[in-house]
């Protein structure tokens, strides 16, 4: 029987959610460039696969913690499955912005939490840590306990590890990076000479060479 993370990173294969191209990388936000893009939110457009992933993040929330008062997404690519997953277990749901809106009044946390309230962080994606922790930040500021963070996907760098060990928040994923390698190379959508470029990669993102 597949794990849950290999079994989910063969359906963001199948719709090309995950490109993986060593030869010809793409520019992150951070200016660093990356073999590896994942796309998350593709998933939002496959029904099927959209439900396969709002339970999957429900039944890990009440296996994992227990007693929850409420949902966060973390703002954009969040949102609509943080919506989802607080429908389907009739909670309260809040997205955190990145920063606070320029107008109005200037919220940064959209909807109502009360304090002490324990709350479910859920995020697409797992880079470097720094928006999701923020969120977390954001969170507790408001009096509220978070008992943990759910993401769809990690690349698991040493720099997140380290981060959600100092801030003492939980995390758990769908999947990872080393379990998409391995069914990319069991499928052949990779060879084991990009699996070395790759960890390579991972090993050191912010000094990767694609032309050494």
């Amino acid at each position: 029987m597949e794990t849950l993370e290999k079994l989910f990173a063969e359906k963001l294969l199948k719709i090309k959610a995950i490109k993986i191209q060593p030869a010809n990388p793409f520019t992150w936000a951070s200016g660093w460039k990356s073999p590896f893009y994942c796309d998350n939110r593709k998933t939002l457009s496959y029904p099927s696969l959209r439900n396969f992933v709002k339970l999957e993040i429900c039944r890990l929330i009440l296996e994992r913690f227990g007693q929850v008062d409420a949902i966060a997404g973390v703002a954009t690519g969040a949102i609509p499955q943080g919506a989802l997953v607080a429908e389907e277990l009739n909670l309260p749901f809040v997205y955190v912005r990145s920063r606070p809106k320029d107008h109005g009044l200037e919220n940064l946390i959209e909807g109502e939490l009360r304090p002490g309230m324990k709350v479910v962080v859920v995020e697409d994606l797992v880079s470097t840590g720094g928006s999701s922790l923020k969120a977390v930040e954001a969170i507790r500021r408001d009096g509220c306990e978070v008992i943990g963070m759910i993401a769809a996907f990690t690349y698991g760098f040493d720099v997140a590890i380290q981060s959600f060990k100092d801030a003492k928040v939980r995390l758990v994923t769908l999947t990872n990076y080393e379990a998409v390698l391995e069914v990319a190379l069991r499928t052949e959508y990779i060879d084991q000479d990009d699996v070395v470029e790759l960890q390579a990669w991972r090993k050191d993102p912010a000094h990767w060479d694609a032309c050494k």
